[in-house]
């Protein structure tokens, strides 16, 4: 899971970012409107967290500028403006979920795990296809009830590639996703081909059909053929 967290409060951002690390979420952090525009032009998160107030310009303007642009991404507001017209207001523009500072950690964290199995896995724990079931909350995965020795790092992509059935995936998207906005430093993203590789082996191993198709020149997609 990949994330932007704009926040101009750097001990806030870096909370959230060392938090949400053992628990497989990838965060990149921006403290101002300027910054956070870049990012969204250039790159898809599977969840923003958007402050209101930076200090060069204002959250809500953002959040219009994402929604102009059809940016998919889940959005949780996260404010210390708590007052009712301020939330109405975020909602109206396409905000999913709004948190008032001070928040728990714990709590951020069970919202965004929320936001996105509603957005790409209809709101259930267990993501189920086929012979195979993830757990999201366990991060286990079974194929015909075989339980795989599996990474985390490697359940990510299968969610990831699950959560995009019959999308072509970039190399560079996958990249992103597993390493967050770094990908763009690294030399090559050949990273990529070994986490499918193995991920196909184990998958296979365990008796599960060949969903992860390379698309030559492209990159990979989920499919059931």
């Amino acid at each position: 899971m990949k994330i932007l967290v704009i926040e101009d409060e750097k001990e806030i951002a870096s909370s959230i970012k060392e938090y949400f690390k053992p628990n497989g979420v990838q965060c990149e952090l921006v403290g101002n409107y300027k910054d956070a525009l870049d990012k969204i032009s250039m790159y898809d998160y599977d969840c923003i967290l958007l402050d209101l107030m930076l200090p060069d310009g204002d959250g809500f303007d953002l959040l219009r500028e994402l929604k102009r642009r059809n940016k998919t991404e889940g959005v949780i507001i996260i404010s210390a403006k708590e007052n009712l017209d301020t939330r109405i207001e975020g909602f109206n523009l396409g905000a999913d979920d709004y948190l008032t500072k001070p928040f728990h950690l714990s709590e951020l964290l069970v919202r965004i795990q929320a936001l996105i199995r509603r957005k790409n896995f209809k709101g259930n724990n267990n993501v189920i296809f086929n012979e195979i079931t993830i757990d999201i909350f366990s991060k286990t995965v079974t194929v015909n009830n075989t339980k795989l020795d599996i990474t985390k790092k490697e359940i990510d992509l299968l969610l990831y590639l699950i959560g995009n059935e019959n999308k072509v995936l970039s190399k560079s998207a996958i990249a992103e996703h597993l390493s967050g906005d770094m990908a763009d430093m690294l030399d090559n993203h050949d990273f990529v081909y070994a986490h499918i590789k193995n991920l196909k082996k184990k998958l296979s191993a365990a008796g599960g059909g060949d969903y992860i198709k390379t698309v030559y020149g492209l990159g990979y997609k989920w499919q059931d053929d």
